[in-house]
């Protein structure tokens, strides 16, 4: 690894250095890129690459700093015309998490060392990832305000921005769609395809940002890539929000093998669209019915649902139907094993100290991961990107309160797609995802395709793994082609024009 440090890096250095060591105050770099150079082999061919880890600021109306986000653009050395090469901008979700799911452990060049499975293991650190996307296309991972190490920045009387400029959803989306803009300036990257790729509430982000990008900066895209989405501002609440839970049910009672046999011998390829059908078909209706179901149709939903996923029927009639993800996880192992299961990655099991309640005592799966990434991307920023700070690189950041209010991000995709013929969009799912689960997101895409127009702009994507399906080795490679497929075909389609 080549070190190459920027002028405008070296000088704010220089200028700064006994702030940045004091330890009465850690200061936050405002603009500045600190440059690495670096070879990985990606799906067995050399790409060299340079990796820059930086600060962009954000500013107010009147072109005054009042933030500064932290981001790291890795772009390819040995392509001599960028122009046709895609641009790809990450976001992660929390709200409040930083960049560092999908930086380390999905699309870039460098991942955690983990097991197959995902899990955690000893010693920690960082190992190359022959899967990256970084062949095809450039990357550059964005922090949010309060996420990785970005921060709000004062005034000159010391006085910091009121917080209401980036905690919310549509605050987020418009000073997200300025930094954006700034940054594709800087980097000389207008005439590139270009992509956004959101994680989890991530999603709504680039589901806000594809039009706000588009209306407010005409920067028109390519592709958007959720994976793992949110309602993205969709209604799920009643009927639907309940029957949709129980592919979900069948998939993580199939995985810890909690279901009749008949049904345990089946692919989960078979196996979820029965479920599916049935969801959609004949439980939906049954819900909505209410009270006013007979109770002999009542009586077989019941043990139709005890069926597909694994709880008794006990259960499914004490909670009228709408039992809640909460006890699922709390429940499906509780007589068989003695365990719960994990929120985000059903696959993952937790320990209780009382077998007893209605919910988990914690989140299995996010301990687990907590385990291998923070030690990880400490690691990796500060010894081979060689960004060196006092500061605390915050995984999950203070963002609260969120306001949620008037949240039209998944609409204001729709329109996006609607205006703009070459924008397409992926979604990718974990069938064991109990958070997002993956019919939601099938939801989702209908939600999308309101007029039925939009089928071959559409796809979905599933996988046999949790919210971070990417974590699973054989999961890890499909996925990262599924992109790298997904980019090259809705690059190739610009040469065919903006036109219906």
């Amino acid at each position: 690894m080549i070190k190459n440090y920027t002028f405008l890096s070296f000088l704010f250095l220089l200028l700064t250095g006994t702030q940045w060591l004091s330890a009465q105050q850690v200061k936050v770099p405002i603009d500045t890129i600190i440059t690495t150079q670096h070879t990985a082999t990606i799906k067995g061919s050399k790409v060299p690459y340079t990796a820059n880890t930086s600060f962009q600021p954000v500013w107010d109306e009147k072109g005054n700093p009042i933030a500064s986000l932290y981001y790291t653009y890795y772009k390819r050395t040995d392509i001599k015309d960028d122009q046709a090469r895609p641009l790809v901008i990450s976001f992660n979700g929390g709200p409040g998490s930083a960049s560092v799911w999908m930086h380390i452990a999905y699309t870039g060049p460098r991942i955690l060392k983990i097991d197959d499975e995902g899990f955690p293991v000893q010693p920690y650190g960082i190992k190359d990832n022959p899967n990256s996307i970084l062949d095809v296309a450039d990357i550059v991972y964005v922090n949010p305000v309060n996420t990785g190490y970005s921060r709000m920045v004062p005034d000159k009387e010391g006085k910091m921005p009121d917080r209401e400029h980036f905690f919310g959803v549509n605050s987020d989306i418009s000073y997200l769609a300025d930094w954006v803009s700034t940054f594709v300036t800087r980097v000389n990257r207008w005439r590139s395809p270009k992509f956004l790729i959101g994680e989890s509430y991530g999603t709504t982000r680039v589901a806000g940002l594809s039009l706000a990008l588009q209306q407010n900066k005409w920067m028109y895209l390519n592709g958007v890539i959720m994976v793992s989405p949110t309602e993205i501002g969709f209604e799920f609440e009643g009927p639907v929000e309940i029957a949709n839970r129980l592919p979900y049910f069948a998939a993580a009672a199939w995985y810890h093998k909690a279901l009749p046999t008949e049904l345990q011998q089946k692919d989960l390829d078979v196996l979820l669209p029965e479920v599916e059908t049935y969801a959609v078909n004949e439980l939906l209706p049954a819900v909505a019915k209410g009270g006013y179901l007979p109770a002999a149709e009542r009586d077989a939903v019941i043990k139709k649902m005890a069926y597909y996923s694994g709880l008794s029927e006990k259960t499914i009639r004490q909670n009228n139907l709408a039992v809640p993800f909460d006890y699922f996880w709390k429940d499906l192992l509780r007589e068989k094993e003695g365990y719960t299961i994990g929120r985000l990655d059903s696959r993952y099991k937790g320990m209780d100290v009382s077998l007893s309640g209605s919910e988990p005592d914690y989140n299995s799966e996010l301990t687990s991961w907590l385990h291998s990434f923070t030690p990880a991307i400490n690691y990796y920023i500060s010894q081979e990107l060689d960004f060196k700070t006092d500061l605390d690189y915050d995984l999950f950041g203070n963002v609260h309160p969120w306001d949620r209010s008037d949240n039209h991000a998944g609409a204001d995709l729709r329109e996006a797609m609607t205006m703009n013929p070459n924008l397409n969009v992926m979604i990718q799912s974990g069938y064991f995802d109990g958070a997002t689960t993956y019919f939601n997101a099938k939801y989702l895409l209908g939600q999308l395709n309101i007029n039925g127009k939009l089928d071959d702009r559409l796809s979905f994507k599933g996988y046999r793994s949790g919210h971070m399906m990417y974590l699973r080795a054989e999961d890890l490679k499909t996925a990262n082609q599924d992109l790298r497929d997904f980019i090259e075909n809705a690059s190739k389609n610009i040469a065919n024009g903006a036109k219906y």
